[in-house]
């Protein structure tokens, strides 16, 4: 019988906010509460000082030259949300080598949901604002929140199958690939193509030392800050895709295959074992540590870097970015004159391309490849669910209040698009819960 680790004071405090993070409902918990923080500042005496915070501009300073001078706020979007970006690429590229969209067959559904979810948003937003500054916000709508939509799902617990899981994971996971792709082509102008060319140019420095086997983090993390992010916020080129296109970089592979890897920490278990024992002190011997760097350096070499970044940020982005993202972004004022709010169809265009959009779309999509027998839904899932999964695909929140702020730089339009994404969103996630609890229940009763 294995021995427990002897618990400290600390771990009291410790090991409950580590089960906490460990659960997959808590992002979507801890984002549904940071945007009731943005809400209430917006709403209170607090709001000037919210605003004004968000404001304050820092950048740096060279030979009397300032760069850099962003506000707050965009500091937030375009420096932390790469972060961001960074992780949806290293998921992106993991799901591709080797994930749900390694498959073709497997593939197939979840990317065809994915394009439908996006196509009819879209289309419904353009029919109600099809002219105008306010037809740009049509990719609005298109995106779905993955932490807000899976936190959903995973408070129904053991009663969903898998299956229904890991397609809303692909589906979403697509749909962010695709909301990468209208920020780079339709959210992006005023390109200065030296710098640009720069920054595709320390791309392919990065892409070589993948090729030719580097695996320091630190080289990568470095040319891709350093080099790869700066050149696009210079040449124009939105921040999130030099992330995204770095993440693309990043090794896949590993030094040592599994086997090797089995019979190396073996050998050094043994040997570790074999060596004195040090029971009388609480430090060890030199051979001892020696042994141990030895499985530290096998285990690193049997990880990809990948999977490496992206255990190790996933948590921040989780836990820290998005938070202060919703905290930053969701700030809207609820002393809303309801005539000003449609004097435009900016929120019933992205309500409806979200609540209405992405149903037909995922469901209407979906239907049709099945029905022509080009796919198959997959095991324990139905129409029923599928429609549930509808609905929580039409919950748009991190990414819909991005766009937004790419394609509105009119504050009323901004406002009048928020409003928009917080009712579908509610209302998408409350419909989809109870689809999937009620379609579980039926579920449980017929075995």
């Amino acid at each position: 019988m294995i021995k427990s680790y002897p618990i400290k004071p600390i771990d009291k405090i410790t090991q409950p906010v580590q089960r906490f993070i460990q659960q997959e409902k808590s992002g979507g918990l801890l984002l549904g509460i940071s945007v009731i923080i943005a809400l209430i500042l917006a709403n209170s005496p607090l709001s000037d000082g919210y605003h004004h915070f968000l404001d304050q501009t820092f950048g740096f300073q060279w030979n009397g030259e300032s760069f850099f001078d962003f506000t707050v706020h965009h500091w937030i979007n375009d420096g932390l949300m790469s972060v961001f970006f960074f992780v949806v690429g290293l998921e992106l590229k993991r799901e591709i080598i080797g994930g749900e969209l390694s498959n073709p067959r497997k593939a197939i559904l979840p990317i065809v949901a994915a394009v439908g979810g996006m196509v009819m948003p879209a289309l419904i937003f353009l029919m109600l604002n099809p002219t105008g500054e306010m037809h740009k916000g049509w990719g609005i709508p298109m995106a779905t929140d993955i932490a807000f939509a899976l936190g959903v799902l995973f408070l129904l617990g053991k009663k969903i199958p898998l299956s229904l899981k890991i397609f809303l994971t692909a589906l979403a996971i697509v749909d962010d690939l695709g909301a990468v792709l209208v920020i780079a082509f339709f959210y992006t102008s005023n390109i200065e193509m030296t710098y640009l060319f720069v920054g595709l140019g320390i791309l392919a420095v990065m892409y070589v030392g993948n090729k030719l086997g580097i695996r320091s983090i630190f080289f990568f993390a470095f040319l891709g800050i350093c080099g790869v992010w700066t050149c696009f916020v210079i040449s124009g080129v939105h921040a999130t895709i030099a992330a995204v296109l770095a993440a693309f970089t990043i090794p896949a592979d590993v030094k040592i295959k599994e086997n090797l890897f089995i019979s190396k920490i073996s050998s050094y278990l043994e040997r570790f074992k074999n060596l004195d024992p040090t029971e009388n002190t609480p430090t060890l011997t030199n051979d001892q540590l020696h042994v141990l760097e030895k499985i530290n350096e096998a285990t690193n070499a049997a990880t990809p870097p990948l999977q490496i970044l992206e255990h190790a940020m996933h948590p921040v982005v989780t836990f820290v970015i998005i938070p202060i993202f919703a905290i930053a972004n969701a700030g809207v004022s609820l002393n809303i004159d309801l005539n000003s709010l449609f004097n435009t169809n900016i929120a019933l265009g992205v309500a409806l391309g979200l609540l209405v959009g992405k149903v037909l779309g995922v469901v209407g999509f979906t239907a049709v490849f099945i029905k022509l027998k080009i796919a198959q839904l997959p095991e324990g899932m139905n129409i029923r669910n599928l429609l549930g999964l509808g609905f929580l695909a039409s919950i748009g929140f991190t990414m819909s209040l991005f766009v937004t702020s790419l394609a509105f730089s009119h504050e009323e339009y901004q406002t009048q698009a928020k409003i928009g994404i917080f009712a579908a969103s509610l209302i998408g996630g409350v419909i989809g819960y109870i689809i999937l609890n009620k379609d579980s229940k039926k579920m449980q009763n017929d075995e």
